[in-house]
């Protein structure tokens, strides 16, 4: 999903994450680490901070500040134990596979509700499925491409059926999906926190179910979404599930995150980003989480790494020389963006895989570094001095900081450079129509695999494709690379592609994000996993 940090955006199997960075990462909390009195806990409310969001209902929630409240609205089929390192049941406590893996059987928790009263069962899944996919909404979804695996879902979108074929409900607690084609991790897909199910409520009055979804997880809407201003949520006591601590949380929307910072400050936030520049101060104040994703009093400040890369997507289709790519990514200084912007708590980005997905140094992209000689001769060869590149990016987030010293770079090899910016929901719709050359985006995991790094943002006709690349090479050995049913091999089959990636330059990685949060001293403990997602059911705060 794209993330929307400011400066200051998808059982996992195995076949993502690198045993070594799973084995660091089993320790950053415990996420269904439950009290023993039922959740009970010490109630109260906690105020958290976020940008105005995209979407909340789930049909459409692509960006990390809507799924920071989707994700505790909504449960889907599957979640993600992080000091377990594995796949876990959620709204389905077990499923199978057939021996080709083009076939998954879920078996849902029988006698769980939405926070409405209605059942929540194998066609409340379907519906919200068909919702993804519908060509039809007022505002088609963005992330339709996480259900593409499944037969029926081209049938929907050309408008030649008006259901996936591939999804069946047996009965009313069996969920049956079948795949065009083997895909080992496809269990992983349906963990993302938008893949669930809805009431026919969503249907009924889809109008009101976008301010207002009604779910099945454990927290429920507390009256309206208002817009710019806040989204309010509250324990929901049905839940099937252990029950959340908090008796409520309000997510506090502010303009950026100095604003949200003055907040933290004055007492009215538990939890902000750390503006630019003051890391080291606040980290002094606060003290740093002892596993980098756990706030308790007296560690209050997060820096684990993220599953995250931030990176200009280059339109293809107006850059369309790789090597003009190349020498605009060569004359970037990572490093020094990480260091004067980051006090060096992020690092340079050398291809789309994070680390902490896969470590192996092999991924780096020949050109993903910073070598100005190189980019002035590639320029002073290619008569490219003068050519005119315009920066785009979302207002708000610091992010003129970060384009301006790209700007800076890129000037002094020759370029001609300017910015441009708007906000978030304006501005994703401004790359979408690929009305831009050169604009900012932040990739976070939908889930910890290669391929939700390469499919979404590569695939020539996947819809977070903003750089418009079309590469048929690589779309086949995409597909290919889904249907290998061996952890390893599979996992080789998206290095190779990522090695094409990097010879053809269609995004230009700056660097991997790590946590930058501080929480107040009212909390007792909230879990921020390297996805991004808070364990708000097993958070906690002083009455």
């Amino acid at each position: 999903m794209h993330q929307n940090h400011a400066v200051t955006r998808r059982g996992f199997v195995a076949g993502g994450l690198a045993s070594t960075a799973l084995a660091a990462l089993a320790g950053c909390g415990k996420k269904n680490a439950g009290s023993s009195d039922g959740g009970t806990g010490a109630g109260g409310t906690l105020k958290y901070y976020i940008n105005n969001p995209v979407a909340i209902d789930p049909y459409n929630t692509q960006e990390d500040q809507g799924t920071q409240v989707e994700h505790i609205l909504f449960d889907a089929l599957t979640d993600y134990d992080w000091s377990k390192s594995a796949v876990v049941p959620k709204a389905a406590e077990s499923w199978e596979s057939n021996d080709d893996d083009t076939e998954f059987t879920f078996h849902l928790v029988k006698g769980a509700k939405f926070h409405n009263g209605d059942a929540v069962d194998a066609k409340a899944f379907k519906r919200g499925f068909e919702r993804i996919c519908d060509p039809d909404m007022s505002t088609p979804s963005e992330i339709n491409y996480h259900l593409a695996p499944i037969v029926g879902y081209e049938e929907m979108l050309s408008k030649k059926a008006k259901e996936l074929s591939g999804v069946t409900c047996p009965d009313e607690n069996t969920l049956v999906i079948k795949l065009n084609a083997p895909m080992a991790d496809f269990p992983t897909v349906c963990s993302h926190p938008a893949l669930a199910p809805v009431p026919q409520a969503a249907l009924d009055d889809p109008a009101s179910f976008l301010k207002h979804p009604i779910g099945n997880g454990p927290f429920m809407m507390d009256g309206d979404w208002v817009a710019d201003q806040y989204i309010n949520v509250k324990r929901f006591d049905d839940y099937y599930g252990e029950k959340a601590k908090l008796d409520a949380i309000n997510f506090s929307i502010q303009k950026d995150p100095d604003t949200a910072f003055r907040e933290f400050e004055g007492g009215n936030l538990d939890m902000a980003q750390i503006p630019t520049g003051r890391f080291g101060e606040i980290s002094e104040k606060y003290g740093k989480s002892e596993d980098g994703y756990t706030v308790t009093k007296g560690h209050q400040v997060l820096t684990g790494a993220e599953l995250s890369v931030y990176y200009l997507a280059v339109n293809c289709e107006k850059i369309t020389d790789a090597t003009v790519r190349r020498a605009i990514s060569l004359a970037i200084n990572r490093q020094n963006i990480c260091d004067t912007l980051f006090e060096g708590t992020r690092t340079p980005a050398d291809s789309v895989f994070p680390k902490i997905l896969d470590p192996d140094m092999d991924n780096s992209w020949p050109d993903c570094k910073y070598d100005k000689a190189a980019a002035q001769k590639l320029v002073d060869d290619n008569n490219l001095a003068g050519t005119e590149i315009t920066l785009s990016y979302n207002s708000g987030g610091g992010h003129e900081d970060i384009m301006s010293i790209v700007q800076s770079d890129l000037e002094a090899v020759g370029f001609k450079v300017t910015q441009e910016s708007q906000e978030w929901a304006s501005y994703l719709t401004k790359l979408g129509d690929g009305n831009f050359q050169m604009g900012r985006l932040g990739w976070i995991a939908d889930y910890p695999t290669m391929d939700n790094f390469i499919y979404p943002n590569f695939y020539s006709t996947a819809d977070n494709n903003y750089s418009k690349y079309n590469n048929p090479a690589v779309d086949k050995a995409i597909d290919a690379a889904r249907q290998i049913t061996d952890e390893d091999k599979r996992k080789e089959a998206f290095r190779a592609i990522n090695k094409t990636l990097g010879e053809d330059m269609p995004i230009i990685p700056l660097m991997f994000y790590s946590h930058n949060w501080v929480g107040s001293s009212r909390i007792e403990k909230l879990y921020l996993d390297p996805q991004s997602k808070v364990d708000f059911a097993t958070a906690s705060i002083q009455a």
